[in-house]
């Protein structure tokens, strides 16, 4: 194996390491700002649709089929059907859509 390899692991472990010690080292109180509680309410909603959102598209094997199954998951997500009414949708829109391509 190639020496630069641990030298990569090293920094990504202390990269990763560094970003879960600082905040709780940095910030010992309690945050008053109300814009920074409000952004950081958001942080796991943002992080958990920027890796959902790119898989949608790309594993249907077509991005339309996988825009289609997005916007009416998304719509009857919104009207208030539960999730598995949502995934039972969108793996019919997907099947409905590969179908007719």
């Amino acid at each position: 194996m190639n020496k630069e390899v641990y030298v990569y692991l090293f920094v990504m472990a202390a990269v990763t390491y560094l970003i879960r010690v600082l905040p709780l080292t940095v910030i010992r109180g309690e945050i008053k700002n109300k814009r920074v509680r409000a952004f950081l309410h958001y942080v796991p909603y943002v992080t958990l649709a920027v890796m959902t959102f790119p898989a949608i598209m790309e594993s249907t094997g077509s991005q339309a089929a996988g825009l289609a199954a997005l916007v009416a998951g998304a719509a009857l997500a919104w009207f208030g059907g539960s999730l598995f009414q949502v995934a039972v949708l969108c793996c019919a829109v997907v099947f409905a859509v590969n179908m007719f391509m």
